[in-house]
This record gives C-alpha cells, sequence and structure tokens, in this order.
C-alpha cells in the first residue's frame, strides 16, 4: 500500500483463528476467525489509525503482531525481518523495540506495585539499568509523560485514570521503543482527557520518532492522529486510505456509515445519519462472498458469492477499498 522503503512494519495475509472446542473431548468443531487475510504498512515514524466496530478483530491483530497471540497464517515483518521466524531468545530482545499500551488504565497496572517498580521493572528485566539509574530513568520518564517525580512512590489507586494511563505510556517508553502499539488507548477516558493523551502521543512521537497502530473505534479520535487510515469489519480490511482522502472522500459504504455517525458541533453542518440494519455476523460463521453484504444498502448479486480484495479506484492513488460498487463508480 506504501510505495515507502522506510516501511517499520509490514503486515501480509494475516490469519488469526481461534478453534471452537466442545464435548468432554474439547474436540475442534470450527474457528472463530478473529483476524482474515490482513495486510497493510506503516512507514516509520507514522501513524496508522485502526478502527472498526468492537469484536471486528483490531485488538487481535495489534496483539498478533507483538506474538502475544499466536497467528495461524501470513507473516509480519519489522525491519524487513519476519518476527514469526525468530528464535525466542530473538524475540526477547525485540520485546524492546516493539511495545504496548493498554486499553484499561485500571486493571494493567499491579495495584501492589508502585510506580517506580510498574515503570522500572523492564528496565531490571531487560538489564538496562537497576538500582539509582534505574530511579533517574523512571523519574525522567514520568516527567516526560506529565507526571511529578514525588509520583515515584505512589500506588496507582493513588491516581486518576488520565494519569494512570500517563504511568502505561512511561512504562511502554521505558525501554526506548520504535513501535508502539496503541489498543484503544483514550476510549476508557473522559472526552476532556483524552485530547490531553493525544496531544501528548503526537509530542512523544515528534520528539522520539515513534510509529504508532493506534486501534479505535471513535472515528473523530482516529482523525486527529493519524496518518493512514484502515477499516475494518469481521477480521478483514474494507477500506485503507490517508486521512484526508478517507474523510473527504470514503468509498466503502461501512466506512460511510461510520463517518455519518461522527458527531458534528455545528448543527447547520450535520448530515444525514446513515442507518446500518441487523447484526454483525459472528466470526464463526462469516457469510459468503463479501463479509458486509447482509448489512449494505447497496448490495448486488454477486456481493453475496464473490469476494472483493483491497483494489484502487484508479492508478494515480493510494485509495483502497473492498467493494465492487465503489469502484465501479
Amino acid at each position: 500500500m506504501q510505495n515507502s522503503n522506510d516501511i517499520l512494519v509490514e503486515v501480509n495475509d494475516l490469519k488469526t483463528y481461534f478453534p471452537i472446542r466442545k464435548g468432554l473431548l474439547r474436540k475442534t468443531v470450527g474457528q472463530v476467525r478473529a483476524v482474515d487475510g490482513v495486510s497493510f504498512k506503516i512507514p516509520t515514524g507514522k501513524t496508522l489509525g485502526l478502527v472498526g466496530e468492537s469484536g471486528c478483530g483490531k485488538t487481535t491483530i495489534g496483539r498478533t503482531i507483538l506474538k502475544l497471540i499466536p497467528h495461524t497464517h501470513g507473516s509480519v515483518k519489522f525491519e524487513g525481518q519476519d518476527i514469526f521466524s525468530l528464535s525466542s531468545s530473538s524475540v526477547r530482545k525485540l520485546r524492546s523495540q516493539m511495545q504496548l499500551i493498554f486499553q484499561d488504565p485500571y486493571g494493567s497496572l499491579n495495584p501492589r506495585m508502585t510506580v517506580a517498580n510498574i515503570v522500572g521493572e523492564a528496565l531490571a528485566v531487560h538489564g538496562i539499568a537497576r538500582g539509582k539509574k534505574r530511579k533517574q530513568i523512571v523519574s525522567e520518564l514520568l516527567e516526560k509523560v506529565g507526571l511529578a517525580q514525588h509520583h515515584v512512590s505512589r500506588y496507582p489507586h493513588e491516581f486518576s485514570g488520565g494519569q494512570r494511563q500517563r504511568i502505561g505510556i512511561a512504562r511502554a517508553l521505558a525501554l526506548n521503543p520504535r513501535f508502539i502499539v496503541c489498543d484503544e488507548a483514550v476510549s476508557a477516558l473522559d472526552v476532556s482527557i483524552q485530547s490531553q493523551i493525544i496531544n501528548l502521543l503526537e509530542d512523544l512521537q515528534s520528539e522520539f520518532g515513534l510509529t504508532y497502530l493506534f486501534i479505535a473505534h471513535d472515528l473523530a479520535v482516529v482523525e486527529h492522529i493519524s496518518d493512514f487510515v484502515a477499516v475494518m469489519y469481521l477480521g478483514r480490511i474494507v477500506e485503507y486510505a490517508d486521512r484526508q482522502q478517507l474523510y473527504s472522500n470514503p468509498l466503502h459504504p461501512y466506512t460511510k456509515a461510520l463517518i455519518s455517525a461522527i458527531p458534528q458541533p455545528d448543527p447547520a453542518r450535520s448530515s444525514k445519519r446513515m442507518i446500518l440494519k441487523g447484526e454483525v455476523p459472528s466470526p464463526a460463521n462469516p457469510p459468503s462472498g463479501c463479509p458486509f453484504h447482509p448489512r449494505c444498502p447497496f448490495a448486488e448479486e454477486r456481493c453475496s458469492h464473490e469476494t472483493q480484495s483491497l483494489d484502487k479506484r484508479s492508478e494515480d492513488t493510494d485509495h483502497l477499498a473492498a467493494c465492487w460498487k465503489c469502484l465501479e463508480i
């Protein structure tokens, strides 16, 4: 999707299936296709926003990329190196370059550990710093994320949700990574706090040259932080474009429905909401053909039995969509 040679993360035909087991013998009777053939690239220093409804496979992609969940098929390359083919010792070394910011700022922090231990744990595990040097690094990291030095001796329950997420960001930065998966990093926060955390992430990206995979279901937030946007539905990417193209000229009907749901602060600019009928199909039993066709208001006969891959409407654009009708217009 990107022609640039400076690609940090490249995902090719990634599939992650989970077995469905039943009976006393736990026999496998089916599979949940959480991620079903996803491909994308993220240039160094850029942000790819990954959006879609809950359950579409966004979080599974992020955790599969980091090898926290085993993949079923495909490859993930980091600086051209396939991480799925690496040995355990090589993956351990790579961990410092790829980090994760969790969605839940409450459940992701150990309530029995002080901030100093939470943020500094990785420094000790990887043998980077101990003792006074570790305390110094932790204090500097806390200042970077907008917390004070005296917070190091406190426990998670003494902080607000926004402050806890800042601690999580400091923990992710501790090993000086190049790539960070932000898994719904602001969805559990108040709107005013969301903007603060988004601005913090952008400042850190500018300062350290970070590359983000920003996972979210709020397209308004994604528009603010992302350079490129991929829209997911039922384990597949149905549209991919740079931010300006996607928001100014969405092609796929699903993307149009999501964008129409974004609240407009100016009533005069409000547009008609595109309401989707029906429910999201189960990834354990996805529909044939285009996965969106049972809910699509523009579905044709061939949509029910033929699958359209991501493709361009014209050669002079990188705006891709997986829809027969929108590519023909």
